[in-house]
């Protein structure tokens, strides 16, 4: 009796291990070479918000972490209880409406001189902060309002956790990036940069845990229009640099939502290694709506856990808002960053490529 190969281990697996066998040699932005036909591409495998962490977190949170979640909140507004509707069901009512709230409950921000991100105005300020590298003029301003919140600090924030576990679980959250017209790895002053998003699991090693290089990704030409965006860019020492540009990126942080962030003038930097990855930051300014509408899409319980109360939150997003003003000056964007991390990956385009779609 034959026995199928392709059968025992899946279809899909099987032809992942054909593609592989048959493709070219990864590329290395050690060596300087360009890969095959100029073209190189990328999938993200993690993602969290860039927050400055000290060890014992008391140079940027001398004040401590945030203490009032809903729970805290709750048990202070309501020590006696309540009825269903006057106490929970009307806590929860201020998550989705939080501009209804009086509260005012202490929230402390993050501190200190330090803060991870990129200068995406070009600018010195006084309220700028410097790299952990030395780099003046770093915009972050989120990072005022989430680094000393327990929900985003790592590795044991809930936020950040299962944020980045989603990364890799959910095929929605399947961002990549492809260079093209590259004609080195390692310096080029001029590559295109298309993101796009795939449809595939993500190639592990036999323990499961550590992401390979060199697996295979079907484009999504159907549902990905609206994350479809091409960047111009540059390599310089083997560190990819993008202009500025605005960018909605894939990126559900809760089971059962498919959650999107709104990136204002989005720059990517991130240094091509000789392994065949890419990592460092996906930094611009994020809406403030739609972050904290995808931050509420966790649960009241999941919040709790990491101490954060929706309506003070919703309260220091806005404060400290400080871009892309609408037309009575309010600023809609917050500085922010991103911590990316990515491996190579060979495309497999299908039909119709999403470019040409697009474009009729």
């Amino acid at each position: 009796m034959k026995h199928s190969f392709a059968k025992h281990v899946g279809w899909r697996a099987f032809t992942a291990a054909v593609t592989l066998a048959a493709a070219p040699a990864i590329s290395f932005a050690g060596d300087g070479t360009a890969p095959a036909d100029g073209r190189i591409a990328y999938v993200t495998t993690d993602m969290y918000w860039g927050v400055y962490q000290t060890a014992d977190g008391k140079a940027e949170c001398p004040d401590g972490l945030n203490k009032y979640g809903p729970r805290e909140v709750f048990a202070k507004l309501y020590p006696k209880g309540g009825t269903e509707i006057d106490t929970h069901l009307a806590r929860e009512a201020l998550k989705y409406y939080p501009e209804d709230s009086k509260d005012n409950f202490p929230m402390p921000e993050a501190r200190g001189p330090i803060a991870i991100g990129l200068n995406l105005d070009g600018k010195l300020g006084p309220n700028d902060f410097t790299s952990p590298t030395g780099e003046k003029g770093i915009d972050n301003a989120l990072y005022r309002v989430i680094g000393c919140s327990p929900q985003f600090r790592g590795p044991e924030g809930q936020f950040r956790l299962f944020g980045n576990r989603l990364v890799r679980q959910l095929t929605y959250n399947r961002s990549m990036i492809e260079l093209s017209g590259v004609d080195s790895l390692r310096n080029d002053d001029s590559v295109q940069v298309t993101i796009l998003r795939g449809l595939d699991p993500l190639l592990t090693d036999a323990g499961g845990d550590k992401i390979m290089p060199g697996g295979t990704q079907r484009v999504d030409n159907r549902f990905s229009k609206r994350f479809y965006k091409q960047l111009k860019g540059r390599i310089v020492n083997g560190v990819l640099e993008t202009e500025a540009s605005d960018v909605t990126w894939p990126w559900a942080v809760f089971f059962g939502n498919t959650n999107e962030y709104r990136f204002r003038g989005m720059q990517f930097r991130l240094q091509l290694t000789e392994d065949g990855r890419a990592e460092g930051l996906m930094a611009g300014y994020a809406d403030v709506d739609t972050f904290y509408r995808t931050v509420m899409g966790w649960s009241t319980h999941h919040l709790s856990y990491g101490q954060l109360d929706p309506s003070g939150f919703w309260r220091k997003l806005w404060q400290h808002a400080d871009g892309y003003p609408d037309e009575s000056g309010k600023m809609t964007a917050i500085s922010s960053a991103v911590n990316i991390y990515m491996v190579q990956v060979y495309l497999d385009r299908g039909e119709p490529n999403i470019a040409v779609s697009q474009s009729r």
